[in-house]
């Protein structure tokens, strides 16, 4: 007999809300002070001074925000799906916006790494991410084509920075529910070699649970490294890192950037990263080569050294 779950729209959105109480920010609390995430651009180098003790008073060292991603509203900002459930495998139009204190429909904000939001959904046992690129309506209503092949809880994530006098990057997540079939899947154990559509990048490197780490990833095609990686983003990589369990949100940029008369474009990018807390993590490397980007993921752990395989 087939064990398989069929689930409906209507119980998988139950799910989302009741069923996975280990996935919601309030289930496991903020990070402890000392632990920080490892945000993007200017918003996560203010955090990581701070985490050093530049912050503090009388030689303290500053509690650190929570990591990014674990709660849907923060600093008056809310994120709120107008799809909030979707049917597996069928392409579909996602539509969400971000509103204010006030109710009003975010419309403006800064560009960063090329655009005004980036938007990520990936499912709770994290075998499926999706790097999506929505569109803005005048009136704040953002929205984008995507196929989620899996049924199950998702998260979807928007990365933004109102364009607010004093306002600070954020990212908020909020439940997504897809129905069908339901078959939970294990997440991939550690391995410091991925393959995607016949590259293979290696990683060496590894998350520090509260400390800064180098994440290193090398980028070969036929056994032959691939030194004309494009730029994607304004960078030659772009890395998302998630926390198994909560879906804890990290958000890095490489070190350096196409025309900075340093960076190589390949085969190596470098990032540096800083894990909230130890567990296991999920990272996901989107990289552009011959005019189409391509995801690398990663199982890592923080606080046990450096990727090995397994």
């Amino acid at each position: 007999m087939n064990t398989a779950l069929k689930i409906t729209a209507f119980a998988a959105a139950v799910a989302a809300t009741f069923g996975t109480a280990y996935g919601v920010g309030k289930g496991v609390g903020p990070v402890a002070a000392g632990e920080q995430s490892a945000g993007h651009g200017r918003h996560g180098e203010a955090r990581e001074k701070e985490a050093a003790g530049g912050g503090g008073h009388g030689g303290h060292q500053a509690a650190s925000p929570a990591a990014g991603g674990l709660h849907i509203s923060e600093s008056g900002y809310t994120l709120t799906l107008e799809t909030p459930h979707v049917a597996a495998g069928d392409r579909t139009r996602l539509r969400f916006s971000i509103q204010d204190e006030d109710g009003r429909k975010v419309t403006a904000y800064e560009r960063e790494h090329g655009k005004e939001l980036h938007f990520i959904v990936a499912s709770r046992d994290l075998t499926v991410y999706r790097h999506l690129h929505p569109t803005r309506a005048a009136d704040g209503t953002w929205s984008t084509s995507a196929d989620l092949p899996a049924a199950g809880g998702y998260r979807a994530f928007a990365d933004f920075k109102p364009a607010k006098k004093g306002a600070e990057a954020l990212t908020l997540g909020a439940d997504l529910a897809v129905s069908g079939t339901y078959a939970p899947a294990g997440l991939p154990a550690p391995a410091a070699t991925a393959e995607v559509d016949g590259y293979e990048v290696t990683l060496t490197g590894g998350l520090r649970p509260g400390k800064r780490g180098e994440l290193r990833l090398n980028v070969a095609k036929d056994g032959k490294p691939v030194t004309d990686l494009q730029p994607y983003l304004g960078a030659y990589g772009h890395l998302v890192a998630l926390r198994s369990g909560d879906l804890a949100y990290l958000h890095v940029h490489p070190n350096g950037e196409p025309g900075d008369g340093v960076t190589e474009p390949g085969p190596e990018v470098s990032f540096t990263a800083t894990a909230p807390s130890s567990g296991t993590y999920r990272l996901f490397l989107d990289f552009q080569h011959d005019g189409k980007v391509r995801t690398a993921a990663f199982t890592v752990e923080a606080g046990k050294g450096t990727a090995h395989a397994h």
